[in-house]
C-alpha cells in the first residue's frame, strides 16, 4: 500500500478577510474532491486571509499510480483552476508500509 500525500500552498491576492479566504478554499477542496477522490483539508496558515495551506492524500496499490495522480492534481490547479488565487508551492511524497 502507498500513501501519497501533497502539501501545497496557494497565495490569494485580491482576497480581504478570512470569510472570503473560507470561500475560496471549500470550492478548491471541493473541486478537487470530486475530480480526483480524495482526501483534502486545509492544514496551516489559518489565520492569514491571502495565504492557504492544503494537504491532501491519496491511496494506492501502485507507488507510480499515486505518485501520476498527485501530479495530475498540481496540473490540475495550475492550470484548470487559476483565478481567485495562484500556486505558490508544492510537495509530493509517497509513503509505503514497508512490504
Amino acid at each position: 500500500m502507498f500513501i501519497g500525500t501533497c502539501k501545497f500552498t496557494i497565495r490569494l491576492p485580491e482576497n480581504l478577510d478570512l470569510k472570503g479566504k473560507r470561500r475560496i478554499v471549500k470550492s478548491l477542496c471541493s473541486k478537487l474532491r470530486n475530480q480526483f477522490d480524495i482526501a483534502i483539508a486545509e492544514v496551516g496558515s489559518l489565520d492569514l486571509w491571502q495565504i492557504a495551506e492544503l494537504g491532501l492524500a491519496y491511496v494506492s496499490n501502485d507507488k507510480k499510480h499515486a505518485e501520476s495522480v498527485l501530479s495530475n492534481i498540481i496540473e490540475y490547479i495550475h492550470n484548470e483552476l487559476h483565478g481567485d488565487f495562484e500556486l505558490i508551492d508544492h510537495k509530493i511524497e509517497i509513503l509505503s508500509n514497508g512490504k
